[in-house]
């Protein structure tokens, strides 16, 4: 079992209670939009930590991290992508990998807006954790944690941040 801490948007800030709230996680996730080497560096040495560039991220950032990374972790097959859309509504480029090949758990940020939803016709999970830091419209900064344990998805949690 493996416990994930999964944020996106961050935007260069780094919210004091990630920290507390991602205490007890085994892997950090973050969905693009990093804003700078600094911040990735702090929650790399916090604990295992796994990216994407989004499309406010300059070179550094690009250098260290794809645009697309997929793995496999306690049989979850994980797509992640910063712009990717939603089901039904999914991001050009990003629909065709779908369609050929589906993972169970498709990942993205970009738009802000906190959002968990099944794909029946593609038979994944698609999460988008909102966004955590200051920039943007949304006024609600928002993490995800769960658990990927033997092929399943539990034990969601969303967390509002002060």
């Amino acid at each position: 079992m493996k416990k994930i801490g999964l944020m996106s948007d961050t935007h260069s800030y780094l919210h004091p209670q990630v920290f507390k709230y991602f205490e007890e996680v085994d892997e950090i996730w973050h969905a693009g939009d990093i804003g700078n080497v600094e911040l990735a560096d702090k929650l790399e040495a916090f604990k295992p930590f796994r990216a994407v560039f989004g499309n406010i991220d300059g070179a550094d950032i690009r250098i260290r991290y794809p645009e697309i990374l997929r793995f496999n972790l306690e049989e979850v097959e994980v797509m992640m992508t910063h712009i990717g859309g939603y089901p039904g509504k999914y991001a050009p480029g990003v629909r065709e990998i779908l369609k050929k090949h589906p993972p169970k758990l498709f990942i993205c940020g970009h738009s802000h807006i906190l959002k968990v939803m099944p794909d029946p016709a593609l038979h994944l999970l698609h999460m988008n954790p909102g966004a955590c830091g200051q920039q943007g419209w949304h006024s609600v900064k928002t993490l995800l944690r769960f658990q990927l344990d033997s092929g399943n998805i539990q034990q969601l949690e969303v967390i509002e941040l002060p």
